[in-house]
């Protein structure tokens, strides 16, 4: 087992819960309702991947290609630019940060490394059957 990626995936999933709790408690008086939604989609996305995170951790030492790695690096990094740029995206106004709106573009492309991450992912399964 890769314990780093299953380590990863869990601070990412523990972020998620405290960001999620935030969320709801903190945040539901202070945003607007679609600057909320907003933030629940970084957290919602943050679960996923921290949960393929910790699948990459278990199936690694059954699946020992180049493309598990990959994988799991996409995952990490895709998480952190798609949910972290969200969460800096809505609580500019509130945090009196109107700079971080610059961030608009992160989004995507964390969104971007989420899909290639799945991509690798689908080719290291496809690869371990044909080589396995």
């Amino acid at each position: 087992m890769q314990y780093n990626y299953i380590i990863q995936g869990s601070i990412l999933a523990l972020l998620a819960v405290v960001l999620g709790a935030f969320a709801a408690h903190a945040l539901e008086e202070i945003l607007s309702p679609s600057s909320l939604d907003s933030f629940k989609t970084g957290v919602r996305y943050q679960f996923y991947h921290a949960f393929a995170l910790i699948l990459c951790g278990v199936i690694a030492e059954k699946i020992t290609n180049a493309w598990i790695r990959r994988s799991a690096s996409l995952f990490l990094i895709g998480a952190i630019l798609f949910s972290g740029s969200i969460y800096a995206l809505t609580l500019r106004s509130v945090l009196g940060m109107d700079f971080l709106r610059m961030l608009g573009p992160v989004t995507p492309i964390g969104g971007s490394l989420l899909i290639i991450g799945w991509s690798f992912f689908l080719l290291a399964v496809l690869n371990q059957k044909r080589n396995g």
